[in-house]
């Protein structure tokens, strides 16, 4: 059992974090902007505030022995290329805060959602792909995904980057790969229940530590 502070965990990714969390005997808490509007599984903790303000963070993560962020930046549609509209740079300012707060609490262990071809693997990024990148709506979340890379990667923590292949929500029967860039050819798709117990399973077995594995269903 483990003491753990979830961001991100009224998201997609985020919802199946918080369940299986649950589920799996951990004490929960989220820091979370409107608790009333949250239907959390029983048992975790909602604390309202926001990661874009520190002080939020130091109240929410009392207590804790390690931190899950599946945070990302809001869109109008569900839409990958729609217009984002969460403040510029929000989960890489939100991500420095929560690691100054780990360095006073004396908190180590922090696992966070990544994107593929974002850090040091945008060299493998289709060129293609990358061009598009840099005229688009994306540019913004890519970005914003570098900032959050540059700055973990700095942090003195026990940090995992996890780099998700393209998301899905239909199950699957395969199970969860992951490798580190160049070592093999991923997959297409991860289902996003899968890539939390992922998250979760990083922080129980205390793998992956000061590496971005890319993450993806076999055979999807």
């Amino acid at each position: 059992m483990t003491n753990l502070l979830v961001l991100g965990g009224t998201g997609r990714t985020g919802i199946h974090v918080l369940t299986q969390a649950a589920a799996r005997g951990h004490r929960v808490r989220a820091l979370v902007r409107n608790p009333a509007t949250v239907q959390a599984p029983a048992g975790v903790q909602l604390i309202q505030g926001t990661p874009s303000n520190i002080d939020d963070i130091r109240k929410a993560v009392q207590g804790s022995e390690a931190v899950i962020s599946a945070l990302n930046n809001s869109r109008a549609s569900d839409n990958p290329w729609a217009k984002p509209v969460s403040p510029p740079m929000f989960m890489t300012d939100a991500i420095r805060n929560t690691l100054t707060v780990m360095g006073e609490q004396n908190i180590r262990r922090i696992v966070l959602t990544s994107t593929q071809n974002t850090g040091d693997g945008r060299a493998s990024m289709n060129p293609v792909f990358k061009a598009l990148i840099k005229l688009s709506n994306l540019k913004v979340t890519f970005d914003d995904h570098d900032g959050v890379d540059e700055v973990v990667r700095a942090s003195d923590t026990d940090w995992t980057l996890v780099r998700a292949v393209l998301l899905g929500d239909k199950p699957v029967v395969t199970p969860v790969r992951a490798a580190e860039a160049g070592t093999e050819k991923p997959g297409t798709r991860i289902n996003r229940g899968d890539l939390a117990g992922f998250l979760l399973d990083t922080v129980e077995q205390g793998t992956w530590i000061h590496k971005a594995p890319l993450v993806w269903n076999a055979g999807a």
